[in-house]
């Protein structure tokens, strides 16, 4: 009888060995990781309240591979990162964008900065997204019209070519992909930058005017208002002066995150240039190309 019994229990653990047995071979299977690795340059720290965050694309969908921050000195906090092999073997283009710190959205946002297209197990990345800069020109000229006082031209910078018949844009740019906008800047002595408005239509009145006077701009208007620029009058912040000169100063046109993450400009800066002596509005100062975007390299 005991033998029975002891063969039936033995029986009954055989049956629950296989059981278990079973149990393992329906598990989740480990996923393959493979590296995705970052080498990255130009980028500049984007504060606390906003970070970057890479994407790869994968029969048209966006996969996020993770989010990282940059110092003041450009290092970036994290280059490598661990992805499911099969999504990353798959992806054909590799796309950076600016997002919220605190980010809720599973999507990318609007300000998508660099991208480039795998091809074999790289991906050159660059700015293209945003807009092609390499026919980029600009002009402005001194001028306040938003005073009263004639012989204050020193004291304005406005980005139009009133020259001919019709005064027409002195910007040639891009028009920008959502999630930017430009703003022209004037650089102090000291290297304090005054911003003369953001704006995405160079042939129109930009979205404010903090330290112009009370003098209504003057017709002709652009296609959409006056033309970008600003009057250096009222409200000057703290260690600056006002009227502030503006000869001699570095004028910048810059390509902004929107929303901004920052009050001062930001690395994207396409056009620069220095105002000169002359006044009014018969004299236009140039502005120069620059190329210095950020770029580099995306490796799988």
């Amino acid at each position: 009888m005991r033998k029975l019994i002891y063969g039936s229990l033995l029986s009954l653990g055989l049956v629950a060995a296989s059981c278990s047995n079973d149990d393992d071979s329906t598990s989740t299977p480990i996923v393959e990781k493979s590296t995705l690795k970052l080498n990255l340059s130009g980028l500049e720290d984007l504060g606390d309240n906003y970070v970057y965050e890479g994407w790869i694309i994968v029969n048209g969908n966006a996969i996020s591979t993770g989010v990282f921050n940059v110092d003041g000195t450009g290092n970036l906090s994290k280059v490598d990162f661990e992805l499911n092999k099969t999504d990353l073997d798959a992806a054909t283009k590799f796309v950076l964008t600016i997002e919220p710190a605190n980010d809720t959205d599973p999507a990318p946002s609007n300000t998508k900065y660099l991208v480039g297209d795998f091809n074999g197990n790289s991906a050159s990345v660059n700015t293209g997204i945003i807009g092609d800069f390499s026919n980029s020109s600009g002009q402005f000229i001194l001028a306040s019209p938003t005073d009263d006082v004639a012989d204050n031209d020193q004291y304005g910078i406005w980005f139009v070519n009133p020259t001919g018949a019709n005064p027409v844009a002195s910007l040639n740019l891009p028009m920008l992909e959502e999630g930017w906008k430009y703003e022209g800047w004037v650089v102090t002595e000291d290297g304090t930058p005054l911003t003369t408005g953001t704006f995405r239509n160079v042939s129109a009145s930009d979205d404010a005017a903090p330290y112009s006077g009370p003098v209504a701009l003057p017709m002709p208007n652009g296609e959409d208002g006056f033309f970008p620029g600003e009057d250096y009058l009222v409200n000057a912040p703290d260690g600056v002066t006002f009227p502030l000169d503006v000869r001699g100063k570095t004028v910048v046109i810059t390509v902004e995150p929107y929303p901004d993450n920052d009050a001062k400009p930001f690395t994207l800066k396409p056009l620069v240039g220095t105002a000169g002596d002359m006044l009014g509005e018969a004299n236009l100062h140039d502005m120069n190309l620059q190329n210095n975007f950020p770029m580099g390299t995306v490796t799988r």
